[in-house]
């Protein structure tokens, strides 16, 4: 804040500098949620998940174990043209997975 003298100690005249903040308007985010299955391994889930969405061994357990007792459970989060190959490469491993 700038003060300048006026003359009048009373009412000095008050210049503002003011920081605008801009909020840039960001990529929808979508998710893959796979869903549970009676016949795909832990296993071959978890490798899964690791190849397609680079996840680490914990993630794609945690994520595994979660889609076993939940029924579903969301997988990676991007922007729909990220999404979309790793979406496809699941289904083309034989897994049950959506983008939302």
């Amino acid at each position: 804040m700038k003060i300048y003298n006026n003359k009048s100690y009373d009412q000095p005249k008050r210049q503002y500098e003011e920081d605008v903040l801009v909020l840039e308007e960001e990529d929808e985010v979508y998710k893959i949620v796979l869903h549970n299955d009676d016949v795909n391994t832990f296993d071959f889930v978890i490798m899964c998940l690791m190849e397609i969405c680079e996840h680490t061994l914990e993630q794609a357990e945690q994520c595994t174990i979660l889609v076993h007792y939940k029924g579903k459970c969301t997988v990676k989060t991007g922007a729909l043209e990220k999404l979309k190959p790793m979406h496809q490469a699941l289904l083309d491993r034989g897994l049950s997975s959506e983008i939302v």
